[in-house]
């Protein structure tokens, strides 16, 4: 028996022979169609001249027009990097008033509708405008091999209850070859509170290295408690543990590192390196020296607030296996601003700080800031990765 899409097709292609067909034509159609479907002669003149009835969808008239909430959704989607639905849900609160304040006040029962608005209907509006990324770089990590027996490896023995115990990683920017000098960042992320901070070096030496870390510690809102990081050697050195070594006992900070070719052991850092690193730089080569000044503003100031004050994640509070897969439970969608202001562990002093400047910020207007050091810095690389002709 025929489906009806096998129907339809066969009655618009009778349909268009008719109406291309002279009278004797048309005749011998109708004859024809008679003595196959039994039905009468008029009938089938009036099917094949009627015009093709407009199919309506079934189920109530959808309540986000997307001529209406298209624009608004991609606006706020494109300015915050793009998130899943789970999340630009969790931020459209924040992110509203701030919306309004660039592109001027939405109808009352508009915004009422947006906070209402459930991911999967986020999902629906979008997905004509969803974007996929893909890259693949290099690894850049050498083992230490001289002194892994001096740091023991990390066996979940942290109180990771409390902030301030960080997993530390690097990300090569070296484009397609690690030869030669060129600029790498140190990504530092809190396991609680998602906090993460970002400095480029020249280079991967242990001076350099260590000169950011002691720079991303002074502009952590907590006291740093524990640092855990991979095999390579530019933290598995010397002059790294002789820096926290060198610290009062009641500033002391717990120095571990990861299992080797264990790359899930500091997944927390590992995910940072893509969201924060990769979607902003991508995997260009930056051989010029002057790169890391201008990285390191970006970094410090623009990137660091965009990303700890607006931008939520989910964390995994829960896992458990059934046969041969694990059934993950996240918590609510929350940026590391607000996991700060619910700890309790952090001074009080410190919160009313941050809350005082997460007033004065404007998502929509950093990430201009954010576009204009980024046009300059890629001025940098476009200008060095020329090729050169020969003469």
């Amino acid at each position: 028996m025929a489906k009806p899409y096998e129907k339809r097709l066969y009655w618009n292609g009778i349909k268009y022979r008719y109406k291309q067909s002279s009278l004797k034509e048309r005749s011998k159609l109708l004859d024809e169609l008679c003595d196959l479907t039994g039905m009468n002669r008029k009938y089938l003149i009036r099917k094949l001249n009627s015009k093709p009835k407009k199919i309506s969808k079934r189920g109530a008239k959808p309540r986000y027009e997307p001529k209406i909430f298209m624009p608004i959704l991609k606006r706020i989607w494109f300015n915050a990097d793009q998130p899943c639905s789970k999340l630009l849900k969790s931020i459209l609160a924040d992110w509203l008033p701030h919306y309004e304040q660039e592109y001027g006040e939405l109808a009352v029962d508009i915004r009422q509708r947006l906070l209402q608005i459930s991911p999967a209907t986020i999902d629906r509006i979008l997905k004509k405008v969803r974007v996929r990324h893909k890259g693949k770089g290099l690894s850049g990590t050498k083992p230490g091999s001289l002194i892994k027996n001096q740091i023991p490896i990390k066996t979940n023995q942290w109180e990771e209850s409390k902030p301030g115990f960080m997993e530390a990683d690097t990300v090569a920017h070296c484009g397609s070859s690690l030869e030669g000098d060129f600029v790498w960042s140190l990504t530092m992320t809190d396991i609680l509170t998602a906090w993460t901070e970002i400095r480029a070096t020249w280079n991967k030496g242990a001076h350099g290295v260590a000169e950011q870390i002691d720079n991303i510690e002074k502009n952590l809102p907590f006291e740093l408690k524990g640092f855990d990081c991979d095999n390579g050697s530019e933290f598995l050195n010397y002059h790294l543990i002789r820096q926290f070594a060198e610290r009062p006992k009641d500033k002391a900070i717990q120095f571990t590192r990861s299992r080797p070719y264990k790359k899930n052991d500091n997944a927390h850092v590992e995910q940072k390196n893509w969201t924060h690193v990769r979607q902003l730089f991508g995997y260009h080569r930056f051989s010029d020296f002057r790169l890391v000044a201008l990285m390191n503003d970006l970094y410090a100031n623009e990137w660091s607030l965009y990303q700890n004050h607006f931008i939520p994640s989910m964390k995994c509070i829960k896992k458990i296996k059934v046969n041969s897969r694990y059934k993950k439970q996240f918590d609510s969608p929350k940026t590391p601003y607000q996991r700060i202001q619910e700890c309790n562990d952090i001074d009080e002093n410190k919160k009313e700080e941050l809350q005082e400047l997460h007033q004065q910020l404007n998502p929509f207007e950093l990430k201009k800031q954010i576009n204009k050091k980024l046009k300059k810095i890629f001025a940098f690389v476009s200008l060095n990765n020329k090729p050169r002709t020969k003469i």
